[in-house]
């Protein structure tokens, strides 16, 4: 019996910007071999221009994507849980793994700015990758 793909979700407060960022990348690292959510504990209206602006710069387009509403199932299918930033906004889900990633909130930044979250962000990314389907 096959076993289902690991679930990662990545939490922020607006999902507009690092969690979008970090689900394009890992997504891209990845290559489907994962199930990946992206989520916000109080959505934002849309993403954030210039985290659109740094990913096209590496080949991903996300400008389909809206933020969305943190739902319950996300947070019980989920078996590794990314906050970034939502502190106790971020509701938790016993017997979960959990990484935080404390990280510069790109909202107003420049560009200069955005692309080091998103480098430190791809770093992070890789590394969890590794991790995740080593096994």
């Amino acid at each position: 019996m096959a076993s289902s793909p690991p679930v990662v979700l990545f939490l922020c407060v607006h999902n507009a910007g690092r969690s979008q960022m970090a689900a394009a990348l890992l997504e891209r690292e990845a290559k489907g071999a994962l199930t990946i959510y992206s989520a916000g504990s109080a959505p934002g209206e849309q993403l954030n221009p210039a985290v659109l602006e740094v990913l096209h710069e590496i080949g991903i387009d996300i400008s389909a994507n809206k933020p969305k509403k943190l739902t319950e199932q996300m947070g019980l299918d989920a078996d590794v849980i990314v906050t970034m930033g939502c502190g106790d906004a971020c509701p938790y889900y016993p017997g979960k793994r959990y990484l935080d990633w404390k990280l510069t909130d790109p909202a107003g930044a420049s560009l200069e700015i955005v692309r080091g979250i998103r480098d430190e962000i791809h770093a992070r990314v890789k590394e969890l990758a590794r991790e995740l389907l080593a096994t």
